[in-house]
């Protein structure tokens, strides 16, 4: 199964380039994951760059009004999209403004990673952090711990 993550626009923030970078590089034993960012404009192209760029895989949009799981029950999630052979899944970060509703209604999944509100550059080095966390937890590798 192959993973993209599509965000909006490239951090700015250096923190949360090395943030990323750092756990891009730890998840390329698994296959790494590819991350695309689109051009920035109104929530209703940036939107509609997501939905055009994700077409044919599997949508998780971050959304705070999305559903919250713990680490564990991600690992169970992505096991699950592979064990149904999910051919690639797409993440999908928005820009400062969000997700239009219609891109919220045409995800297969909307992940909330907290009920607080992130910043959408920290919510993209928490996004790589937990998919980093949960293929270590499929390893059976010791990162994550109860």
């Amino acid at each position: 199964m192959h993973t993209v993550i599509l965000t909006i626009g490239k951090p700015k923030l250096a923190y949360a380039r090395a943030g990323v970078e750092e756990y891009l590089s730890r998840m390329s034993p698994w296959g790494g994951v590819k991350w695309e960012q689109l051009k920035a404009g109104t929530r209703e192209q940036e939107s509609a760059a997501l939905l055009a760029r994700s077409e044919g895989l599997f949508r998780v949009v971050l959304d705070e009004r999305g559903e919250i799981v713990a680490s564990r029950a991600l690992a169970k999630r992505i096991s699950e999209w592979e064990l149904r052979s999910v051919k690639g899944v797409a993440f999908l970060i928005g820009g400062a403004d969000g997700h239009t509703e219609e891109l919220r209604k045409r995800a297969d999944w909307v992940w909330s990673l907290t009920a607080l509100t992130l910043q959408h550059e920290l919510a993209l080095v928490v996004l790589c952090e937990q998919l980093y966390r949960a293929r270590s937890i499929l390893a059976g590798l010791p990162y994550h711990r109860d």
